[in-house]
């Protein structure tokens, strides 16, 4: 990283700079991403009773809004560049793009082994931002050939776009994804409508409703829900019936499940999907006593 930012500045070269900015938020995601982890397991309390699972999508959220940043000031930077194309020194910048190259191949071959990134959003951003610079360094290198051999002095900020688009479509999915958790949105790998189809299947469910999904974490869904069941069946039968119901959605994904059950008789809205209610008048009729 710092042998590119220097490099960069050196040679004159924007891209080897882009390429440069964009290492140095790697190492800010990778330390922010370690830091969620460690932070993540300290124990659940009253004032945090889902512990601080969530921290690490607060610091994937960071990890894309600083992508989204450093994609705009390349993009800022590279069209002075087009317009006035300056002097770059092209074998020093190919030299130290070549040696960014394989510095980012091998920080890739260690997060793989080391790492879920498919399943954990904080450490898929902080693999995303890796993956990036290891393009951006393909590009950085592509474009000092072009200069070198065909003087085309505006492959430097074209390169540095290429890295910019790269960048801002990273940091839009990982942000996109962070907010989508943070709103309490229902998981992507988690259809609503099967879930209740499952619950209802159940033996002994006459119906379900008042249905939320959603993600505590990477990899950590929850699910609440009212299922319906005859007015004489005892607590040990609904325990039971509970417990078969969470073996079930244990397979589809979801790892923490609250069901209230109640009888036919119980009044209430029966929407699968229901709002909320907060400080409305009529808010006493989604409470129950």
């Amino acid at each position: 990283m710092i042998v590119e930012a220097v490099g960069g500045f050196m040679t004159n070269s924007l891209a080897l700079i882009s390429d440069a900015g964009h290492m140095l938020s790697d190492s800010i995601a990778l330390g922010i991403a370690l830091l969620a982890f460690t932070f993540g397991e300290k124990a659940v309390n009253t004032g945090k009773t889902y512990g601080y699972r969530r921290f690490e999508i607060l610091a994937a959220t960071l990890n894309g809004v600083t992508l989204i940043a450093i994609s705009l000031y390349i993009f800022y930077e590279a069209i002075g560049r087009f317009i006035h194309p300056p002097e770059v020194a092209t074998v020093g910048m190919l030299i130290i793009s070549i040696i960014g190259l394989l510095i980012n191949i091998l920080v890739a071959w260690i997060m793989m082994r080391g790492s879920d990134t498919e399943k954990n959003l904080n450490m898929r951003g902080a693999y995303l931002h890796v993956i990036s610079d290891m393009l951006g360094s393909v590009g950085a290198i592509a474009a000092a050939l072009l200069m070198m051999f065909f003087g085309w002095g505006w492959a430097d900020p074209l390169a540095s776009v290429i890295v910019a688009a790269l960048v801002l479509r990273s940091g839009f999915f990982v942000t996109k994804s962070s907010l989508h958790i943070l709103m309490e949105g229902t998981p992507a790998n988690v259809d609503v409508n099967d879930l209740v189809q499952t619950i209802q299947k159940v033996d002994g469910v006459k119906g379900v409703h008042d249905v939320h999904v959603w993600s505590i974490t990477s990899n950590l869904n929850a699910l609440t829900a009212h299922i319906v069941v005859d007015g004489t069946m005892d607590v040990y039968a609904s325990e039971v019936l509970v417990q078969k119901i969470e073996h079930l959605l244990e397979h589809k994904e979801i790892k923490h499940v609250t069901l209230q059950v109640e009888s036919e008789k119980h009044l209430h809205d029966t929407s699968v999907l229901c709002t909320v209610k907060g400080d409305e008048p009529d808010a006493h009729a989604h409470h129950h006593h």
